[in-house]
């Protein structure tokens, strides 16, 4: 199996930046410990925080991987364009985030990319993303029931 990660604006700041949201833990530690768990999976990482860059990624990965977890961070409640590239691509989606988007500004409680995806985990810090794989792994262990 084999899983992108793609991180949008502002996330490669995780673990320095409002630690009371995103917790104290950088992302590329965080990464190190999935990438190890999941030693049968090539789980393979990208971070921009420019949106025409996540959607070369999005469109590039999108008929060659698995699956695809994003979190487009700001994006998520601006970008009409990012969710158009998600609805382009073939390989499945999960929106993550690491904080509960809903008990944020209103602004946030609305996410442009929610109806192009799979299905979004919003709210487990980090978390998010290793409960993205497991919807991933279980998906492949239903098909092969």
């Amino acid at each position: 199996m084999k899983i992108l990660i793609i991180n949008g604006p502002n996330l490669n700041l995780v673990g320095v930046r409002e630690t009371d949201i995103y917790g104290y833990e950088k992302f590329e530690t965080f990464l190190k410990k999935l990438r190890k768990h999941y030693h049968d999976i090539s789980i393979e990482y990208y971070q921009s925080n420019i949106e025409g860059e996540i959607i070369n990624a999005l469109q590039h990965a999108g008929f060659l991987f698995d699956g695809i977890i994003i979190n487009a961070g700001a994006y998520t409640h601006t970008s009409v364009a990012i969710a158009d590239a998600i609805n382009a691509i073939t390989t499945p989606v999960i929106e993550v985030h690491i904080s509960n988007i809903f008990a944020r500004e209103p602004f946030r409680h609305t996410s442009y990319l929610a109806a192009h995806v799979k299905g979004s985990i919003i709210g487990f810090g980090l978390e998010s993303y290793r409960l993205a794989i497991e919807s991933f792994i279980g998906d492949t262990a239903l098909r092969n029931y």
